[in-house]
């Protein structure tokens, strides 16, 4: 009785609909992507994925990674700590609170906030056709 293949992930199936070549290491890297909840960087990554395949070198992963972010399958982030961070490609909009003393990310949706930005958009004589919103933060019980 043969094993029954592994489904493809979220991030796999997108490398096959763009028409990516999947090696084995960078199908391990795409499955990393689509379990991560967080937003790790390519050291992160690497550590993650040689649990899977002790082979995959940190090159392999910043090549991938490149690979993935040209063909819009992830989304690369700097999040103001001096390491690219990424996500897999979001289905949907969102934007991000970071919490600068942990490095926590907090993903959110707010229509008010999207409402807002097309307004200031429109105000200017601008349609707006895409924005990007960092929110960098502190614990209300820790400000300084």
């Amino acid at each position: 009785m043969g094993r029954e293949p592994k489904a493809a992930s979220e991030v796999e199936q997108r490398c096959v609909d763009k028409g990516l070549k999947l090696t084995e290491q960078r199908r391990v890297i795409a499955r990393v992507l689509t379990a991560a909840q967080d937003h790790p960087d390519v050291e992160e990554v690497h550590r993650r994925s040689v649990e899977g395949d002790p082979r995959i070198s940190i090159a392999t992963v910043y090549r991938t990674m490149r690979l993935f972010e040209e063909a819009g399958i992830v989304k690369r982030h700097d999040f103001g700590d001096g390491r690219a961070r990424y996500e897999s490609a979001p289905e949907t909009h969102h934007d991000h609170l970071i919490d600068m003393q942990s490095g926590k990310v907090i993903e959110f949706t707010n229509e008010h906030i999207e409402q807002l930005q097309s307004e200031i958009a429109r105000s200017h004589g601008y349609k707006l056709v895409g924005h990007r919103l960092e929110l960098f933060a502190v614990p209300l019980d820790r400000e300084p």
